[in-house]
């Protein structure tokens, strides 16, 4: 829903791209007129959410995501079940009879974590639950046994900078927010490395935990020792840090048989409803198909896929045609930092003025409570004007500023973005994706 009312903003926008907002092509249309127009989307608004939450779509987007997820499993950037989600959704979107669908080339990092485990030696023998982080260097064969030292920030490491050399630093840095606190699963090793640490091993960046520690992507320095990293689970992080407290000595051995092979031929995966009136103009829905190696990607991003394609499900359901067309990319190697949305941006840029917004969901699937938006303060009150025909469901805050691996390239230009905040799978349909996009253009 959330994106169908987006699209329906990208017709009304006052300024974008240089393209003037008129009625009748011969006079800007002011906010009155602008309101006006969006009340008259009512009916359309309710029979996408009647569909969506009601009708026969109630649930599609969850049925399909767990048929795809059970089939497929985790889709690792360079791996062969990411080749095979690949091929799957490229069929699956054809027999929904969506136009346009194609694969578009990209080369992607191939990473393996390999064999993995840690075992604590001193004060007592305790087996800590690892993930190693993506990119990570091996240790030798043998392993890495060393003493630890624990810290709670990048500055306590500086400080402490001569009793970290050649041990294994530990950190255990509290959770402030997953966009603040993530760079010590990024910058780690990096940074041990700076001060002469043999390894790195970094709480998992969590909220909570279950004894399970999380796994993501981080990134080395051309000039600083590549060194192995992982993550620990929240438990062991705060236990090595209380004997560390109390003064007692910590003795770990490591062993990693990540590999690094050269990057893998891979595709986004595109789909489309063409425009009726501007086909030229592109209103663009995403979500990313790849997945770490240790799940099944099912939230993270399968939710935000398979809602992506609900969206133009939905519209071709209700039998609507938008004005702009809507194109749906699921990006590949996302979890690599964006890689395949690079790429994308890479070879559509010069064609940035014919997109209108480029949208995503990846912030989980979760209940659902607005929009985050990027775009001038004329734009944020069309916005908020749309999003009160969300209320039959409850979903019209609109938030500060979007956020998004794989559309930030096109923010940073200037194009108004858009995510998902908090969608959840079995609702998804309505609030997240359809309503919006056929809005934009139906009448």
């Amino acid at each position: 829903m959330k994106y169908v009312f987006l699209i329906l903003f990208m017709n009304l926008l006052p300024q974008y791209a240089g393209k003037s907002l008129r009625r009748d092509d011969s006079y800007p249309k002011t906010f009155e007129d602008i309101k006006n127009e969006i009340a008259g989307y009512t009916d359309i608004a309710k029979a996408i959410i009647d569909l969506a939450v009601h009708g026969k779509a109630q649930n599609r987007s969850y049925e399909r995501l767990a048929v795809f997820a059970d089939t497929i499993g985790p889709r690792l950037s360079g791996s062969k079940n990411l080749d095979a989600a690949i091929k799957y959704m490229f069929s699956a979107l054809q027999e929904d009879g969506l136009e346009n669908v194609h694969l578009e080339p990209v080369k992607v990092p191939h990473w393996e974590r390999g064999e993995e485990f840690a075992m604590m030696l001193e004060p007592r023998n305790h087996s800590i639950a690892i993930l190693g982080l993506g990119s990570s260097v091996a240790t030798p064969p043998e392993g890495i046994t060393s003493e630890v030292i624990v810290v709670a920030s990048f500055d306590e490491l500086h400080k402490r900078a001569q009793e970290a050399k050649g041990k294994i630093v530990v950190y255990n840095e509290p959770f402030i927010s997953y966009g603040e606190t993530v760079r010590y699963r990024s910058q780690g090793a990096v940074e041990a490395a700076k001060v002469g640490a043999v390894a790195s091993l970094i709480r998992s960046i969590a909220s909570f935990s279950i004894h399970s520690p999380h796994t993501g992507w981080q990134d080395y320095q051309p000039d600083v020792p590549q060194i192995p990293t992982a993550c620990i689970s929240v438990e062991d992080a705060e236990m090595m840090s209380r004997m560390s407290f109390r003064g007692a000595k910590i003795v770990v051995h490591l062993k990693m048989g990540a590999k690094t092979y050269p990057d893998s031929p891979s595709f986004n995966t595109v789909a489309e409803i063409v425009g009726s009136k501007y086909p030229e103009q592109i209103v663009l829905v995403s979500g990313h198909l790849d997945s770490w190696d240790v799940g099944q990607g099912a939230m993270d991003d399968g939710g935000g896929a398979f809602i992506s394609w609900e969206a133009l499900s939905l519209i071709k359901d209700l039998g609507l045609r938008p004005k702009r067309t809507l194109r749906l990319v699921l990006w590949t190697a996302e979890e690599q930092g964006g890689i395949g949305a690079k790429q994308y941006y890479q070879l559509h840029k010069e064609n940035i003025s014919n997109f209108d917004i480029v949208m995503e969901s990846d912030e989980g699937t979760f209940q659902p409570s607005g929009l985050g938006f990027t775009g001038n303060a004329k734009a944020r009150d069309i916005v908020k004007e749309i999003m009160t025909l969300l209320q039959p469901i409850n979903v019209t805050d609109v938030y500060d500023n979007a956020d998004g691996t794989d559309i930030d390239y096109w923010m940073r230009d200037g194009v108004p973005g858009e995510h998902a905040l908090q969608v959840p799978a079995c609702v998804m349909t309505s609030v997240n994706t359809s309503g919006f996009i056929i809005l934009k253009g139906t009448r």
